[in-house]
Parts: C-alpha cells; sequence; structure tokens
C-alpha cells in the first residue's frame, strides 16, 4: 500500500503538522471565498435590476406629477380649470417617457452585449439584399 505525502508530512514531527495545518487552514479560507464572491454576484445582479426598475419608475411618475403640479398651480393663477393642468399632464407624460428612454439608453451603453448574441444585421448584409 502506497503512503501518501501528507501521511509522510504528518510523521514528520511538530512542525511538519503546523504546515500541514496551515496548508489546509489556507485551503479551507480560499474555498470560503471562492463561495462567498460566487454567491454574492449571484445576489447583486438581481438586486442591480430591480434598482433599475424602482429608477425608471419613480422618474416616469416624478415626471407626471412635476407636470400635473406646474398645470394646477398655473390653473389656479390664470383660473382656466382643468385645461391647462391636463394639458401640462400629458407634457408631462411625453417628459417621462424621454427620461425612461434616454436612462435605458445609458443602462444599455454602460452594459455589453454577451457573448454570443445576436446584434442584427451587419452593414454589409443590408447591401445584399
Amino acid at each position: 500500500m502506497a503512503i501518501s505525502p501528507d501521511h509522510e508530512r504528518r510523521k514528520t514531527g511538530k512542525s511538519g503538522v503546523t504546515n500541514d495545518l496551515a496548508d489546509r487552514i489556507a485551503s479551507a479560507k480560499r474555498d470560503r471565498n471562492v463561495k462567498a464572491s460566487q454567491a454574492a454576484a449571484r445576489t447583486s445582479g438581481s438586486s442591480t435590476n430591480v434598482g433599475r426598475a424602482v429608477r425608471l419608475g419613480s422618474e416616469f411618475i416624478a415626471a407626471i406629477l412635476v407636470g400635473t403640479g406646474i398645470g394646477f398651480v398655473l390653473d389656479q393663477v390664470l383660473g382656466t380649470q382643468p385645461w391647462i393642468m391636463l394639458v401640462m399632464l400629458l407634457v408631462g407624460f411625453a417628459a417621462g417617457i424621454l427620461n425612461i428612454t434616454r436612462a435605458v439608453g445609458d443602462m444599455n451603453r454602460a452594459a455589453p452585449p454577451p457573448p454570443g448574441s445576436d446584434l442584427g444585421p451587419d452593414a454589409d448584409e443590408d447591401d445584399d439584399q
């Protein structure tokens, strides 16, 4: 029966046992750190997506509320209830759509496409048709 190198190291005395123990502790720490980083990578992706969704939703709602509020105040001052408020509601809606479009464009530019994804036809493919 062959004797493993670990077994030989354990038989060498107190310093050999200390070295073996230190190696096993270091290996266990490395394994724990790798598992922790993998778990953090999995959870950070979902929380980032939730943060993006909250940001987009709040920007949209804020634009509508600001437009409606400005319209309400102008209606009170000018005595034209509810017409300016309705127009400003639509302007706020359009501003919200514009804000979301800009934010999504920024997010798309910041995140590269996954490897192997279809990015649509190339410029030279359009010329063939």
